[in-house]
C-alpha cells in the first residue's frame, strides 16, 4: 500500500537530511587524507535556496591525471591543491553525440561546453546549437542577462575559442571565429541572415567582462551589415567597450563605467603559457625540473588569477553602479592545460594547471566573504596525460620530471603516434562546489546537469 504523500518541502527537507548524513561519512574520509574543510564547512554546502553569483571555474582538457600530475609535482604527494578542498565532489559525465542523438564517447570542447551551457548534448565542433537541426539554443549567459545579472568570461585561449564562445554565441562549426573564418558556417553568416562570427557575436551580446586573447580575430574586418569595413575591435568600441591590451590597462579600469563593458585583448592568439620545458619525447627524457617562466610570455601579460579577481571587481561595481538586486555569473577558463596535453608537453600542462588552481583560490576566497555565492570547478573533458612506473618503457612519448619533493615521476602520453597531438579521452571528470545548490554535483551526473545547476542557483526560469 502507498504511504501518505508529502508535500515538496517535506520531500526536499528528507532529501537534504539524507544527503548531510552521507556527506558527514565521506567527510570524515577525505579529512583524514589531509582535506582542508570540515565537516561543519560540508553541512553548510549542502543548501538549496538562490545564489546571487555563480564563478563557473573551467579546467579546459584537466582530468584526474592532470590535477594529480599538477598535484604531485607542486604540493606533493599528501598535499591538496585549492580545487580539491571544495567541500563537495562529484563526478560528471562528458560524451557528446552524432547528428541522430546517439553517444560520441569522446566529446571535443565545443560540444562539450556547449552541455553545460544549454543544457543540451551536441555533435563535435557546434557552438551552443542542436546536434540535428542546427538551431540556436540559448546560453546560460544569455538567461542571466535577461534577469540583469551582470556577466563575464575570462579564458588565457582566444575568446573565440570553443569554452568561452559556447557562452555568448551559436555557430554550426567552432572554427567561424573571426569575420574572415565562416567558411563552415555559411547560413551563420551576416550576409546570410546569421549572426556573424563568433567575435562578432561575442561583443554584440555586450558580456560585461570579456578576458583572455584572439586580437587577431577582433582585428579581421566585418565584411557586412552595420559594421561593414570595420574591425570587430572597432565595432566593440562603437558598442561601448573600453578594450585594454596589458595588465597595466587593465589595472586602471576602475569600474564598468556607467555600464560600459571591458575587452581585455591580452594575445594575438592564446596567452602564452606561464612555465616551460622539455617535451616528452619516445624513449623519454633525462629526469627534468621545470622552468617556472616562459622568454616568450611578454612582460604585462596578466596572470589567470589576476584577470579573474579583476573580473569580479568589474562586476560587482556594475551591479552597484546600477543599484541591481541580481548579482553575476562568471566563468573563468584554464585553457592551455589541454593545449600543452595535446603537445605532450608536461611543464607547460603542469604550469597552467598551477595557474588555473590561483584563479581557483580567488573564487574561494570571494565566496568565504559572501556566502551567497556558488563556486563551481570541473573540466570540459579528460585528457591523455598518465603517471605511470619509472621503470615503465611507453609505446609513445614520456617525460620524467623531479618533483618539488625532490623525487622522480614519470608521465607518458600515448593516446596518439609520436609527432602527433595527443587526444582528448573519453572518461568522466571530477566536478566540486561550495555554495547555495552545490549538493547538485554529488555522485555521477550528467554534464548538462549543470546548467540546471546553476539555472536553479540563479533562478533563471
Amino acid at each position: 500500500m502507498a504511504g501518505p504523500r508529502l508535500s515538496p518541502s517535506r520531500r526536499r527537507l528528507i532529501i537534504a537530511s539524507s544527503v548531510v548524513a552521507a556527506t558527514a561519512v565521506a567527510v570524515t574520509v577525505t579529512a583524514s587524507a589531509g582535506a582542508s574543510d570540515t565537516k561543519d564547512q560540508a553541512r553548510r554546502a549542502i543548501q538549496g535556496g538562490k545564489a546571487k553569483n555563480v564563478i563557473l571555474l573551467i579546467g579546459d582538457g584537466m582530468g584526474d591525471s592532470e590535477i594529480t600530475l599538477a598535484r604531485d609535482y607542486t604540493v606533493g604527494a599528501d598535499g591538496r591543491l585549492n580545487m580539491d578542498k571544495f567541500p563537495l565532489t562529484g563526478a560528471y559525465t562528458t560524451y557528446a553525440v552524432h547528428k541522430d542523438g546517439s553517444p560520441d564517447y569522446v566529446t571535443d570542447s565545443a560540444a562539450s561546453g556547449s552541455g553545460w551551457a544549454t543544457g543540451v548534448k551536441t555533435v563535435n565542433g557546434r557552438i551552443s546549437k542542436t546536434p540535428g537541426t542546427d538551431k540556436a539554443v540559448p546560453t546560460i549567459l544569455e538567461l542571466a542577462q535577461k534577469k540583469g545579472y551582470a556577466t563575464g568570461s575570462v579564458t588565457t585561449a582566444e575568446l573565440t575559442d570553443a569554452t568561452p564562445a559556447v557562452l555568448a554565441s551559436h555557430a554550426t562549426d567552432r572554427s567561424c571565429q573571426g569575420p574572415g573564418d565562416m567558411a563552415k558556417c555559411p547560413t551563420d553568416t551576416i550576409a546570410k541572415g546569421g549572426p556573424g562570427s563568433i567575435a562578432e557575436q561575442s561583443v554584440n551580446h555586450k558580456v560585461d567582462v570579456l578576458l583572455g586573447g584572439g586580437k587577431q580575430r577582433f582585428d579581421q574586418k566585418v565584411t557586412d551589415g552595420k559594421y561593414k569595413g570595420l574591425t570587430v575591435t572597432e565595432q566593440a568600441k562603437k558598442l561601448g567597450y573600453q578594450v585594454v591590451t596589458n595588465n597595466g590597462e587593465l589595472k586602471k579600469v576602475k569600474s564598468v563605467k556607467g555600464g560600459r563593458p571591458v575587452l581585455g585583448l591580452f594575445a594575438p592568439g592564446n596567452v602564452p603559457v606561464e612555465w616551460t620545458g622539455k617535451a616528452a619525447a619516445k624513449g623519454g627524457t633525462d629526469p627534468q625540473r621545470c622552468t617556472t617562466s616562459n622568454p616568450g610570455r611578454p612582460a604585462g601579460t596578466p596572470a589567470l588569477d589576476d584577470q579573474a579577481s579583476k573580473a569580479i571587481k568589474l562586476l560587482e561595481a556594475k551591479q552597484k553602479h546600477h543599484k541591481s538586486k541580481q548579482g553575476f555569473f562568471l566563468q573563468v577558463e584554464g585553457a592551455s592545460i589541454d593545449k600543452q596535453d595535446h603537445a605532450a608537453d608536461p611543464c607547460g600542462q603542469i604550469g597552467e594547471t598551477a595557474a588555473f588552481d590561483r584563479a581557483v583560490k580567488v573564487a574561494r576566497d570571494y565566496a568565504a566573504k559572501h556566502p551567497d555565492t556558488l563556486v563551481v570547478t570541473t573540466a570540459d573533458h579528460a585528457h591523455t596525460s598518465q603517471i605511470v612506473p619509472l621503470e615503465a618503457q611507453p609505446p609513445g612519448l614520456s617525460s620524467t620530471l623531479v618533483t618539488d619533493e625532490g623525487q622522480q615521476l614519470k608521465v607518458n602520453y600515448s593516446t596518439n603516434t609520436p609527432g602527433q597531438s595527443q587526444e582528448h579521452t573519453g572518461t568522466q571528470v571530477r566536478i566540486a562546489a561550495q555554495g547555495p545548490q552545490a549538493y547538485r554535483v554529488l555522485g555521477v551526473t550528467n554534464q548538462t546537469d549543470l546548467f540546471t545547476t546553476v539555472r536553479e542557483a540563479l533562478r533563471l526560469r
